[in-house]
């Protein structure tokens, strides 16, 4: 006699359920993204809708510096990690398994095993003293603690891609006396890069809404608009912040979803 396959679905208050987590996540949402249009100057009434805050937020020059200055740390954060975990990824499928290659997996993967607070608080406690051995306090630590956390990210898509291609392209390519620098240009390169693309959107929306290394990592006018946007929230909630969380979302939600086109066109 067969048993029946466990469904989730089926069970009594599964839909109840879900529906309530739903509601519970997206509510709040839902209502920033309403009372950022609000024309009012309190939160606590609705004023009609208004365009106000966004023009507000844009015209604000503490705005602009931090989002200037958080494109400029996720762009570079993005391509870097994005490169160091291509090369990852090229070394720890493209050969035979050898003892210590689950390690390295281990290895390039902590930064998303370990709590992100753990990572920041080391990399407060190496930077300090890089800081006061070369005098220097430059957006670089930003760069390199976002590049770090950021390498794992990336290195997921571009080894899962790697995994589940042939290799006989490759193998054909060097049958025909190309040199393994032609052979990854010309065959490897091309196929792997949708997963390269998705890796490096995936890490720049990671670097872009980082809070907590950035927290322990920045230095005194290093505020990015994750940051910033923490600092107003302690002084004074104004429709203004809601209105930057909004544009927020709506640029995650955009690379989130060219993320899932890039993948699935490559499926």
């Amino acid at each position: 006699m067969f048993s029946r396959r466990f469904n989730i679905r089926s069970q009594p208050g599964f839909g109840l359920i879900a529906l309530f987590t739903f509601f519970a996540l997206y509510l709040p949402i839902a209502a920033l993204v309403a009372y950022s249009f609000n024309g009012a100057e309190s939160l606590s009434r609705w004023d009609g809708f208004s365009l106000r805050w966004f023009v507000s937020a844009w015209n604000n020059a503490a705005v602009q510096d931090a989002a200037i200055r958080s494109l400029v740390i996720a762009t570079w954060a993005a391509v870097l990690a994005t490169i160091t975990a291509t090369m990852a990824a090229l070394a720890t499928t493209r050969t035979q398994p050898y003892p210590g290659l689950t390690f390295k997996y281990a290895l390039i993967n902590q930064p998303i095993m370990v709590p992100e607070i753990v990572t920041g608080v080391a990399l407060l406690i190496v930077f300090s003293r890089i800081k006061v051995w070369t005098g220097y306090s430059g957006l670089g630590y930003l760069i390199a603690a976002h590049t770090a956390f950021c390498i794992p990210f990336a290195y997921l898509p571009i080894r899962a891609r790697l995994e589940s291609m042939d290799l006989t392209l490759e193998r054909a390519a060097a049958d025909l006396y190309a040199t393994p620098w032609m052979t990854f240009r010309h065959v490897t390169l091309p196929l792997l890069r949708p997963a390269i693309i998705a890796g490096f959107m995936l890490a720049f929306v990671i670097s872009l809404d980082d809070v907590v290394i950035t927290e322990f990592v920045k230095s005194g006018g290093q505020d990015t608009l994750p940051t910033y946007m923490l600092g107003q929230l302690r002084r004074e909630t104004t429709p203004e912040i809601n209105a930057i969380a909004t544009v927020f979302l709506a640029l995650s939600t955009a690379l989130v979803v060219i993320f899932f086109f890039i993948n699935r066109r490559k499926q």
